[in-house]
């Protein structure tokens, strides 16, 4: 399981590589090298992407003697899988520690925490819905 989940946590380099891939679209190599906003060998570029490849966060298609590279993953996707790994890294599972924390670093106030809980109650509801209309 902690290998799964190594293979889907984006390094650094790797994010902003993904970045630049839900931003412009399907890109080649020196598109990607072109749009980073850090310098970069078009190797090791090109390296990124297949490790990425590997880790199945990208597809690639064949073009002449190049490849176009597409996101796999969305961002939101990217993301909720980031702080899941890090929920269960840093916090032991518990989100509600990670809220804890948050709030005795003064890194979320008492509105946002009410704005959460609302989105949360809506979010409950949303589920009961679907619930009850897949019974049949």
């Amino acid at each position: 399981m902690e290998r799964k989940s190594a293979k889907q946590t984006l390094t650094p380099l790797e994010l902003k590589i993904m970045q630049v891939l839900w931003r412009v679209g399907p890109s080649k190599v020196t598109d990607v090298q072109a749009a980073l906003q850090v310098e970069l060998a078009y190797t090791t570029v090109q390296t990124m992407l297949n490790i990425l490849l590997r880790k199945g966060q990208v597809k690639r298609t064949q073009e002449g003697r190049a490849f176009r590279y597409r996101p796999v993953v969305s961002r939101a996707g990217a993301t909720g899988g980031a702080v899941e790994d890090l929920v269960r890294r840093m916090f032991g599972g518990s989100p509600e520690a990670l809220l804890m924390t948050m709030v005795d670093a003064r890194q979320i106030d008492a509105k946002a925490l009410q704005a959460l809980a609302k989105k949360v109650a809506e979010a409950e509801r949303r589920e009961r819905r679907e619930q009850r209309k897949e019974r049949p």
